[in-house]
């Protein structure tokens, strides 16, 4: 749903504003922190966060446009979304208060004369009651919506100089916890808000003036439109109390109050950066670290000036500054396959359905490396490893049902046979075409079927059938260079197991160092049907197998 953005009150004296820069044009997105627009108040330039997100639907008020306090700003809600209801609904207000000024207006002529100097005076009398270079600090209105604000925590304290732009409290509004920086210079006089109390907006803050000067009577005799403040219980939840690092702040001079930043120096320890919203994004620009910037403001807070002014030699020890991209992000979008989407969606169930652990093993390929050179010694015969570890694994399930079974939701289905799947990658994707019977099939009848449904696979010919039907899954990365990697089963079955490379390295053996060439294998279980002590016997069997691939001929 939309919601309008009004010209904020951003210091206690503000009447209207105007909008010097959009930082978002009409149709982008807004996140929540996201800077609208920068704001000249009757004190300062400032910075407007978005306390929204959604799409920048309506600008009310252009570059250089003057509006009053609550003006509309800006609309934002979902992209698409008619906001004509809200855009007539304004202008009928516009209407509606100018007509009422109208009769105002008229009604203020009828006024007596006597009756306009009795109000002059009584203006005249309340300005004189404020002692010379007292001024009296309102309750502010930081964001749009707000109508009261509690007091977090007082930064001066009675008595206290206070300088121009030196930050007075924190002050906790509907959406988050602010710091309130002063307009004026002087002493902390009078606080009319105790921490944790709160009070409506244009209510009494603080009094700031001359060092003794007596303003008892003007805090004990300040109103603001006839309410007064109320207290309440002081706030202590730890998220709004945090919060204040993301806020948007809600004056400053020059720039927008400062922001607190989290650093390490050389001893890593925790050390606070003071920094304002636009002097951190000046820094952010131009790649300076602010660790290396020194901050001429209040508490050595780094302003607008120290970002313009900054230089590798200014900076002690300081580093290179860090990469700025010149590039822009750029993207091509392309639609889902039916395929991808087939597999997105089996995938996702199964992960998210299959409760999966995962067992890792690393088997010695000395003989199963052997066993190949001389296999494939004979004419017109070739085999490859996916070859043994697919006859290795055929034979192994015949001996271990369980890792061979299928999970349903009213039983669990052990099978006899053995169909073993063999994911073949695509372009579009994963296919898995089904060796069945691949305990009954020797070696080069394996290679031969692997290799024909391989290339059916990769010119889109397998056939529904041909697809069908598996009862467990090998998964080989190990021609691509992959030492080791997990997979997602590919139900109903209850397992799948993924294979690395062959790789050369240093192995013990017979208590000796000697080169041996090793493969690690992971199998995924499904841990309804395979337990953990099942799946291990499992490999312990394919173990003999591939690492003595010659019992497989027995």
């Amino acid at each position: 749903m939309a919601e309008i953005i009004n010209m904020p009150r951003l210091s206690d004296t503000m009447e209207e504003g105007t909008v010097a820069s959009w930082l978002k044009n009409v149709g982008d997105k807004v996140e929540e922190g996201d800077i609208l627009a920068e704001i000249e108040t009757d004190k300062a330039t400032m910075e407007f966060e978005s306390f929204n997100e959604g799409t920048l639907l309506h600008i009310g008020i252009q570059e250089g446009e003057t509006a009053k306090v609550d003006s509309l700003l800006a609309i934002i809600g979902e992209e698409g979304e008619d906001i004509s209801s809200l855009l007539n609904g304004d202008s009928q207000d516009d209407k509606a208060n100018e007509s009422s000024a109208e009769k105002t207006e008229d009604t203020s002529n009828e006024t007596t004369k006597e009756e306009s100097q009795e109000a002059n005076e009584e203006t005249n009398t309340e300005s004189q009651d404020l002692p010379e270079g007292v001024t009296v600090v309102t309750m502010p209105r930081l964001s749009d919506t707000m109508e009261e604000g509690t007091v977090a925590t007082w930064l001066k304290n009675v008595g206290d100089e206070v300088e121009e732009g030196d930050i007075l409290a924190e002050i906790e509004t509907d959406k988050a916890t602010m710091e309130f920086e002063s307009f004026q210079s002087g002493n902390l006089l009078h606080i009319g808000l105790q921490e944790g109390e709160s009070a409506k907006v244009d209510s009494l803050l603080a009094i700031i003036g001359p060092a003794g000067t007596d303003v008892s009577s003007i805090a004990k005799n300040f109103k603001v439109g006839g309410s007064d403040s109320t207290p309440k219980e002081k706030k202590v939840e730890a998220p709004k109390q945090t919060k204040k690092e993301d806020a948007p702040k809600a004056a400053a001079k020059t720039e927008v109050p400062k922001k607190e930043v989290s650093t390490s120096n050389n001893n890593s320890t925790s050390q606070r950066i003071f920094v304002s919203p636009l002097a951190k994004k000046m820094a952010d620009e131009k790649g300076i670290q602010l660790n290396q910037v020194k901050g001429s403001g209040e508490n050595g807070r780094i302003v607008k000036r120290d970002i313009e002014n900054f230089t590798t030699s200014t900076a002690s020890g300081a580093s290179a500054a860090k990469f700025v991209p010149t590039g822009q992000e750029d993207f091509d979008e392309v639609p889902n396959s039916n395929m991808r989407k087939a597999i997105a969606k089996n995938l996702a169930k199964s992960k998210f359905t299959a409760p999966h652990y995962y067992l890792n093993v690393e088997f010695d390929m000395e003989n199963a490396i052997a066993f190949r050179a001389q296999y494939n010694s004979v004419p017109d015969i070739k085999i490859s490893y996916n070859d043994i570890i697919v006859k290795a694994c055929a034979l192994a399930l015949k001996q271990h049902p369980q890792v061979n079974s299928q999970w349903f939701d009213d039983r669990m289905q052990l099978n006899n046979h053995v169909h073993i799947g063999v994911a073949v990658a695509v372009p579009d994707g994963l296919l898995v075409p089904v060796v069945k019977f691949a305990n009954e099939q020797s070696l080069p009848q394996i290679g031969a079927a692997v290799r024909e449904y391989a290339g059916k696979a990769r010119n889109k010919k397998l056939s529904l059938d041909e697809m069908e039907g598996s009862t467990f899954t090998v998964s080989n990365l190990g021609m691509f260079g992959i030492d080791s990697f997990t997979s997602i089963i590919n139900q109903p079955n209850s397992a799948i197991l993924s294979v690395g490379n062959i790789v050369e390295k240093p192995v013990v053996k017979n208590g000796q160092i000697v080169v041996g060439n090793t493969m690690k294998l992971c199998l995924a279980c499904d841990h309804r049907t395979v337990d953990g002590a099942t799946g291990a016997q499992f490999l312990q069997t394919l173990k003999g197998y591939i690492e003595n691939p010659v019992t497989m001929l027995v």
